[in-house]
């Protein structure tokens, strides 16, 4: 059974944008997975077609109503859909490489894009919704963190990295940021590949590697280092 992707939005052009080409678009071509964009206004009673409304207790901007997103969630996912219902937002847990690798292995999601404010709280509630942020900054909308989202997924899914251990040799992977990379020329403007990796001597050449990510993750990533120390003592 393919990966069956659905997005909530009130920008269904928006999609499926870059995962219309390279590896995402090639396996969406060949059935490996599918994406459905559906129109959150599509769901609204009234003739404005409104989908927002000012927030309880005043304040700026508007907040996406909760009977409206329910009628787009029920039809896009009836009941026994066994699909992962997200909300793309910042205040979400972060999503990390571990998550991604849980989504890849089940049968898709449902994505809802919030706008404007934010989304109702008692949606989120009713509908279940697992709160996901892809960093610690605001975007227009969810649209981008959604994309975002499903490139990770996808390639991870069987059959679409050529090299299968492509997906497994990189940062996060191993809690560490990845090591660093080199190709030809062996000179470039005076800088040269590192010797050890001209050696041909593989666990030479690994020692190397991971002492190079544990460097860079120890100082560019010291959340990372730290939980990969503790990891390492409970080992």
């Amino acid at each position: 059974m393919s990966f069956r992707a659905t997005v909530l939005t009130l920008y269904p052009e928006m999609f499926p944008g870059p995962l219309a080409v390279s590896l995402a678009g090639r396996a969406k071509a060949s059935g490996t997975w599918s994406l459905e964009a559906v129109q959150i206004r599509d769901f609204a009673t009234d003739k404005h077609r409104s989908v927002d409304d000012t927030p309880a207790g005043g304040g700026a901007g508007m907040v996406m109503r909760a009977d409206v997103l329910a009628r787009a969630i029920d039809h896009a996912a009836p009941e026994g859909d066994p699909r992962p219902k997200l909300l793309m937002s910042p205040r979400g847990i972060p999503l990390t490489q571990a998550r991604v690798r849980q989504l890849a292995t089940g049968p898709g999601a449902v994505i809802l894009c919030g706008r404007f404010e934010g989304v109702d709280q008692r949606l989120i509630e009713a509908r279940a919704l697992e709160e996901v942020s892809i960093g610690d900054y605001v975007l227009s909308g969810g649209e981008p963190a959604a994309l975002v989202l499903l490139d990770a997924v996808v390639r991870l899914l069987p059959g679409v990295m050529g090299n299968e251990s492509s997906g497994t040799e990189e940062s996060f992977e191993s809690g560490l940021l990845e090591h660093p990379h080199y190709t030809r020329p062996q000179n470039f403007e005076g800088g040269e590949i590192p010797e050890v990796l001209l050696s041909g001597n593989h666990r030479r050449i690994a020692e190397w590697r991971l002492a190079e990510a544990e460097k860079i993750t120890r100082e560019r990533r010291p959340d990372l280092w730290a939980a990969y120390q503790e990891a390492a003592k409970s080992k």
